[in-house]
């Protein structure tokens, strides 16, 4: 097949960008595959971070060159212009990865026209039908965009629901979320810790870009809580990824909680050779999450054998296996958190839940996701 994969990738950056660079390499051993990304993803009054360009370059097992940067994403006029070239080329296949329904607009249209020109067939793999934060027009934007629809791929039980729910008779396929396998392999945890310069006993990870909803204000109380027992305190909480919420709230909570000196907060976007260092230094990963569908952070995790503490909502307890490759605790709730925390380091869980979690990524394969969208293209 000829396939075209329209969306953000390298060198654009972040966790959208990951995924579509190992689809993109993993299609393109058996199919033809071209990418192309965006000029302009957000406007910059609506994108919280610093920068929407990767600071370091393509991982090797990615081995992706830039993608051509095109697509405007709020200008009508340069979407018929990207489809012009698109459908030029002459796909079999267009592949939207969605997740927002601000770019509900700009796919529907580069796929509808494409479709008029060409027999090309449009998947989306979505990793969120009705997202975390709702704005006016989410639902009417999901629904242009999906019209032009001939398949779908959700990755956990929440996002199925929601699709039924907007396209009744969808043809879809439920495939997990694969490992992220472009950070490289795990380094010993002790030269980790030498590299980041961490003296503490015990170190529980947070990472990723920081919102309301990932739930880190109720991971700080649970620290505190944590804290407070005397076999527990000598851990860290590192604090990893770039806030997208107000930074100062979170640094004054932990102030006001008396905890800021066991938290380290890393508060910048982690280029993709740093990233191993973190999880490769943590002894857990934790995701108190108040609301989620999946979370690409646990297949970070899975990647290197990292056992994860999260929530019970959405498809998190989907992935993490209760007291086998982790604990799952009720949302907002500080002192489960706390408890689950403690019994971990309690118990010596780490060695047994790595080993488990060794044996439970084998299913969360890329090569699960290329045979779906081969039958699903067929």
């Amino acid at each position: 097949m000829k396939i075209v994969i329209v969306g953000t990738a390298f060198p654009l950056r972040g966790g959208i960008a990951h995924y579509n660079g190992i689809l993109a390499t993993r299609l393109a051993k058996r199919h033809t595959v071209e990418t192309i990304t965006f000029l302009r993803q957000y406007p910059a009054f609506l994108f919280p971070g610093k920068t929407q360009e990767e600071s370091g370059n393509a991982s090797e097992e990615m081995r992706l060159s830039p993608a051509p940067q095109l697509i405007d994403s709020i200008n009508p006029f340069n979407w018929l212009s990207v489809a012009k070239r698109i459908a030029a080329m002459k796909p079999d296949l267009l592949i939207f990865k969605y997740w927002l329904p601000f770019f509900g607009p700009c796919f529907g249209t580069i796929a509808k026209f494409v479709k008029k020109r060409t027999p090309a067939k449009a998947l989306f793999i979505c990793d969120n039908v009705i997202p975390h934060e709702r704005r006016p027009g989410d639902i009417a934007f999901t629904k242009y965009a999906f019209r032009q629809a001939d398949c779908f791929i959700v990755q956990s039980d929440s996002v199925e629901r929601d699709l039924l729910k907007l396209v009744p008779g969808a043809k879809y396929k439920k495939i997990a979320h694969p490992v992220y396998e472009n950070f490289g392999q795990a380094i010993p945890q002790a030269e980790a810790r030498e590299t980041l310069g961490i003296r503490s006993k015990n170190v529980i990870l947070f990472f990723g870009y920081i919102r309301k909803y990932k739930g880190l204000a109720v991971l700080l109380e649970a620290f505190r809580n944590l804290l407070q027992d005397e076999a527990q305190r000598d851990t860290l909480l590192l604090v990893v990824g770039e806030f997208y919420d107000d930074e100062q709230k979170y640094r004054s909570l932990a102030k006001e909680l008396k905890i800021n000196s066991s938290v380290h907060f890393v508060s910048n976007y982690v280029p993709n050779d740093q990233v191993g260092a973190y999880f490769s230094a943590s002894d857990l990963v934790v995701l108190p999450y108040l609301s989620a569908t999946q979370s690409g952070i646990a297949q970070i995790a899975y990647n290197f054998n990292k056992p994860v503490i999260a929530t019970n909502v959405g498809g998190l307890a989907e992935v993490i296996l209760d007291n086998k490759t982790g604990f799952i605790v009720s949302p907002d709730n500080p002192q489960a958190l706390a408890d689950a925390i403690a019994r971990y380091y309690r118990e010596s869980r780490q060695a047994e839940f790595s080993a488990n979690d060794a044996i439970e990524k084998k299913k969360y394969s890329w090569d699960t996701m290329i045979e779906a969208i081969e039958e699903l293209a067929k």
